[in-house]
């Protein structure tokens, strides 16, 4: 290869890496500023199921549609949605496909992923980011998807959902809050209904206001470092776990801590660790390691809101301003998540 084609070469991979870090405005110029909101759904809509992470079966999908019909949606399969890889449902540049796919198919309106597990940090490189920009669309999930909301929520500057995938629990609850934020496009105010099922104690008392950002903890935490975290800057960091020891959320929170997320930040919750324990004697309590944590910061805070491995689910979206009430456990959106305008 002479040298003048090897120039030609390198300078369009990087024209081509530039682009797929940069969304660009109508001049063709870097815009990182300007949050795009998907439009809402509406009864009659398609929506796309793909398998970012782990396998489903066909029974999983069948369940799906049924719950989403029920919705008024109807459904279209990714093309590799029942595939597998070991552990994965199918080979990385297949389940990147399809995502890829889904955001650049005209007649879908929203994707959704079947299930979390894991698998969906592998495919962060083989997004296409200035594709899901151009073309925004509600994606939502949680667990795993955590990966993928915040990926695209930061590379491609759009609002993402964290909230139900399609083998959630689609109860009254969980509904309520879909629609009325995804359908109806409402800026709504979410708080626990039922305290006596949802235990909540605050860290520390005080309302906040900014960006809302976050996920599973250890998504999270296995993200950091990498270039597919959005800003925290006056942020307002949820989280949420499952099957953990204290010691290890212990360990992930000073992950964020040390990575200097954890310091930037105006407010937190933690929604729910469903199915933690203290682990090996002798142990600190949750609650103790999130104080140990979280009141220096001198930010409201608190644990137990209806966020995580839980069946009752707020749909919660990723980069909407938003303020916070500890005392009360309440996040009140400052405007609406999606676009009215369908």
């Amino acid at each position: 290869m002479n040298i003048k084609r090897r120039e030609f070469l390198t300078t369009c991979g990087l024209a081509t890496l530039a682009t797929q870090i940069s969304p660009l405005t109508a001049e063709g110029k870097p815009s990182l500023n300007t949050i795009r909101k998907p439009p809402r759904l509406q009864a009659g809509d398609t929506v796309g199921l793909i398998s970012p992470a782990g396998i489903v079966d066909a029974k999983d999908i069948e369940a799906a549609q049924r719950s989403l019909s029920q919705l008024g949606l109807k459904v279209k399969l990714g093309k590799h949605i029942l595939d597998r890889y070991g552990y994965l449902a199918g080979k990385d540049g297949d389940r990147a496909d399809d995502v890829n796919l889904m955001f650049s198919d005209r007649t879908i309106k929203a994707i959704i992923p079947m299930r979390g597990g894991w698998g969906c940090n592998r495919i962060l490189p083989l997004l296409n980011y200035s594709l899901i920009r151009s073309h925004p669309k509600i994606i939502i999930g949680y667990s795993d998807i955590t990966t993928l909301l915040l990926a695209i929520n930061a590379r491609s500057q759009m609002i993402t959902f964290h909230g139900p995938v399609a083998t959630s629990t689609w109860n009254q609850f969980t509904v309520d809050y879909f629609k009325r934020i995804l359908f109806n496009a409402e800026a709504v105010t979410m708080q626990n209904l039922n305290p006596s099922e949802v235990r909540m104690e605050i860290i520390a008392p005080g309302k906040a206001r900014g960006k809302l950002v976050g996920g599973n903890l250890s998504v999270l935490s296995a993200m950091v470092g990498s270039p597919y975290l959005p800003s925290w800057n006056k942020s307002i960091l949820f989280v949420e776990e499952v099957g953990e020891d204290v010691y290890r959320i212990d360990r992930m929170l000073t992950q964020l801590k040390t990575a200097g997320i954890i310091n930037q930040i105006a407010g937190f919750i933690f929604g729910q660790c469903t199915k933690c324990s203290l682990g090996d004697e002798p142990s600190f309590t949750l609650m103790q390691v999130l104080q140990q944590h979280i009141l220096p910061l001198g930010i409201p805070a608190w644990y137990g809101s209806m966020i995580g491995h839980i069946k009752d689910k707020f749909t919660l979206p990723i980069g909407v301003e938003v303020e916070i009430n500890a005392e009360l456990g309440t996040i009140r959106m400052l405007e609406e998540a999606v676009s009215p305008f369908g």
